[in-house]
């Protein structure tokens, strides 16, 4: 009998730290062009609409692909769409590696910019894996689980973008801009083996390419532990999550805490030396700690969660960051606006662990693609909020780069109001999937 029992490759623990790498690896290109722009705005003479868009879309298209690539695993389980991905962003990377090394810094002109536009849409293509990533590792992972797997596999993908902004440019100033992005290059292919290596499908899915019995796959997956599976493709995931209201709120929480997270790593240089008159330097450390804290603490977000509930852990975030926010808006002091700041990491990067262990309770039939929708409309709050902000500053003036982050008081009011009414319909979501 137990010759044979059929045997699944690889293990929960080994597909978490895969999918985690290879995050880690595609979630830099978000911040691929912000420590670069003032280059490549000097050397092709780019008006700020130009170079807004440039360090835009590598989170635009990170974004927007999240939504049919997170759904897709429902129907293949991860592996796949997640190296599709990762392959896509090498290919960008290395065409701005081609154009640097061939055309920079003589004949870099604005001719090139469309051109620049297209190789940063494939590099962001990695950001993507995101949703991807939460679909497989929910899988793999049981529900009482999922709160920290999920925060884990999130959290120190997200810290990406910190450790970019801070590497980038010293390794610009050691080897050339060129250099700079031999050096990307290079990291993603690793990241690539090290994910082909270790990121394995589900017990579900591996059965499933076996027999193509669905019902025989889902009982010796059951075997192994796996609680979720899947009800169908991937756009039968996509519109059934789309029909559950509930993934909507989930939407708007995850668009005010990550994709507000990725619009102040953006914002936040730019912030501090304007408005506070910070140098160069200090400014970019001061995003640093800011992107690291909100990265760092969503794996402890992801154990309160497990502890507490996704409901309680998320309410008591959007009180930190609601408070944060009050701090940066209003305060004048350099000080007192740099613990604001790491209040509103902290309380983002805690409710961003919260948002994915409330996703497989609320819309537990269509996992993927909810994590599709949430991943990826959520991501667009990076590619939105910022020209908000720069509006409210041309509106106002100097002040405004304080009030700005007056929006961020009125979303994390807004997020409350959807936590607690979530709650309050708890009751009836656990009827109706008891019938």
């Amino acid at each position: 009998m137990g010759a044979t029992q059929p045997t699944v490759t690889g293990s929960a623990n080994r597909a978490l730290i895969g999918a985690t790498i290879g995050f880690f690896i595609g979630a830099g290109s978000v911040s691929l062009f912000g420590p670069t722009a003032h280059i490549f705005l000097k050397a092709m003479h780019l008006s700020p609409q130009q170079v807004g868009l440039l360090v835009a879309m590598p989170m635009l298209t990170g974004s927007l692909l999240r939504i049919p690539f997170g759904a897709s695993v429902d129907r293949n389980g991860g592996r796949l769409p997640f190296l599709v991905l990762l392959i896509a962003s090498v290919i960008g990377i290395a065409g701005l590696y081609w154009m640097l090394l061939t055309l920079y810094p003589n004949h870099l002109t604005e001719k090139y910019y469309p051109m620049l536009l297209t190789f940063g849409a494939l590099a962001g293509c990695g950001i993507a894996t995101f949703s991807v990533g939460i679909g497989q590792v929910s899988y793999w992972y049981s529900k009482k689980k999922q709160g920290w797997a999920l925060a884990v596999f999130g959290g120190l993908g997200d810290s990406s973008p910190g450790f970019v902004v801070l590497i980038l440019p010293a390794v610009i100033m050691t080897v050339g801009l060129w250099g700079g992005y031999l050096f990307s290059l290079a990291i993603i292919i690793v990241g690539i083996i090290i994910y082909y290596l270790m990121g394995l499908n589900a017990p579900y899915y591996q059965f499933y390419k076996r027999n193509h019995d669905t019902a025989r796959a889902t009982e010796e997956a059951k075997k192994y532990g796996q609680e979720l599976f899947p009800t169908g493709g991937t756009w039968h995931t996509l519109l059934l999550s789309a029909k559950h209201w509930r993934t909507w709120p989930l939407v708007i929480l995850y668009f005010t805490n990550f994709g507000g997270f990725l619009a102040l790593t953006a914002w936040l240089p730019i912030f501090w030396q304007t408005y506070f008159h910070v140098g160069a330097f200090h400014s970019v450390v001061l995003t640093a700690v800011f992107s690291l804290i909100a990265a760092f603490i969503r794996v402890y977000g992801g154990k309160l969660s497990d502890e507490m509930g996704g409901e309680k852990t998320a309410v008591i975030s959007l009180v930190v960051l609601l408070v944060g926010s009050v701090i940066m808006t209003f305060s004048s002091l350099l000080w007192l606006t740099i613990i604001g700041e790491i209040l509103v990491g902290a309380g983002m990067g805690v409710n961003n662990a919260a948002v994915f262990k409330l996703v497989p309770h609320y819309v537990p039939d269509a996992v993927g693609g909810t994590a599709g929708w949430v991943g990826g409309l959520g991501c667009l709050g990076g590619f939105a909020i910022p020209p908000i902000l720069g509006d409210i500053v041309a509106l106002v003036g100097i002040n405004g780069y304080a009030l700005g982050f007056g929006i961020y008081i009125l979303l994390s009011i807004l997020c409350l109001l959807l936590v607690w009414l979530l709650y309050r319909t708890r009751e009836n979501l656990t009827a109706h999937l008891s019938r």
